[in-house]
């Protein structure tokens, strides 16, 4: 459940308590002005503030009682298997309840008669008290009771969504933190293949690689748990991973990025570039002997960044695309967990050669999931 410091509490005190006045008050002016005029009609000599104040002593006497009698209807509430045993409580309680405001009621009215130089006979104030109001004493507590029953039913609804809210965004962020963790040993795997083909062939090669991945384990566990990162830190963390492949293709590889500077502070999905251009290098430039390039852009369009990885490689084979592996699986499931349909991870081929990987999100300028 959230924590509320004092300040946050004490607004929603007051407008709590505030309403509770004001509701009592209205429901005690309504049924004032109704006896002021019906007694101008029985032509009994009654003012308006005779009436306002009777009216103002039965209701606010009222209120005083519905606070305990709240109390008592939260902890024995209606359930399937307790109704006969909290509904014979309640009927004594409701006896209790219209006794007790007869009495407290009659109190006041000998109060009020002194005041006003009228003295009146304690028990014939109780007598007509009880004649015309016992029973609707019993409907008031009732009422009560109900509106007590229905505002806690509504209170522990609310707090279920809650909780099944929180629950959900948990299990969304417990299932991205799989999928990275995922990813990242997928990633290193591939990188050490890769300098296990180079130590026998290009030692120096091998070491320069292994420096560089060194850094690169460090900015990923720096990362580790973040969800989002700027797009600056995206390409940051890429540049690291970009070098290490350019050092086992040398000439054979060449990258470059089209990213507008105004773009790299808005937020995109940590590692969500790393398998697009891993698997670019992968099925786009490895299996041919030419030069290949890699190009990642970004572009800001009706209110979504799109972000592209092209190559110049043979483009996508016809038939069904191939989308089962680990990068590309991942990419559209954390796309699916974090932003739903307005998250979608695009294959193509290029009408120049070679494949687009295009990802597609809306355009954040802050990040939209929690970090741990």
């Amino acid at each position: 459940m959230p924590e509320f410091s004092v300040k946050q509490l004490l607004p929603r005190l007051w407008l709590r308590w505030g309403l509770f006045f004001i509701f009592w008050t209205l429901a005690a002016l309504s049924f004032g002005t109704q006896f002021f005029f019906s007694a101008r009609q029985s032509s009994l000599p009654i003012t308006w503030w005779e009436a306002l104040s009777s009216s103002l002593a039965d209701w606010y006497l009222f209120a005083a009682l519905s606070i305990p009698l709240s109390r008592l209807a939260g902890r024995f509430q209606f359930t399937r298997n307790n109704w006969p045993a909290v509904g014979g409580l309640h009927l004594a309680a409701g006896l209790f309840f219209s006794g007790l405001y007869i009495l407290i009621r009659a109190c006041i009215a000998l109060g009020q008669g002194s005041l006003a130089g009228q003295p009146m006979v304690f028990g014939e104030i109780y007598r007509q008290l009880f004649w015309k109001t016992f029973h609707l004493n019993l409907w008031i507590y009732w009422a009560i009771l109900a509106v007590s029953h229905a505002v806690s039913y509504y209170r522990r609804f609310h707090e279920r969504e809650l909780r099944t809210s929180e629950l959900e965004v948990r299990l969304a962020q417990a299932r991205l933190q799989a999928l990275q963790m995922q990813l990242n040993p997928h990633f290193l795997f591939n990188t050490l293949h890769t300098i296990s083909a180079l130590v026998h062939i290009d030692a120096e090669a091998a070491d320069r690689m292994i420096a560089r991945l060194s850094e690169l384990l460090r900015a990923a566990l720096d990362g580790t748990g973040t969800q989002e990162v700027t797009i600056a830190e995206e390409l940051s963390f890429l540049q690291r991973y970009l070098e290490i492949e350019k050092t086992r293709f040398g000439d054979r590889l060449n990258f470059r990025f089209d990213v507008p500077k105004e773009l790299e502070s808005l937020y995109v999905p940590n590692l969500i570039l790393q398998p697009l251009v891993e698997n670019a290098i992968r099925h786009g430039v490895e299996p041919y002997a030419r030069h290949g390039e890699v190009c990642i852009s970004a572009r800001a369009e009706n209110g979504r960044l799109i972000l592209r990885v092209s190559d110049n490689g043979n483009g996508l084979k016809p038939g069904p695309l191939r989308t089962g592996r680990i990068g590309l699986s991942n990419t559209r499931q954390r796309l699916e967990q974090m932003f739903g349909a307005a998250g979608n991870l695009e294959l193509r081929n290029r009408e120049e050669g070679g494949m687009d990987s295009i990802v597609r999100i809306p355009r954040c300028v802050q990040p939209s999931t929690s970090t741990t």
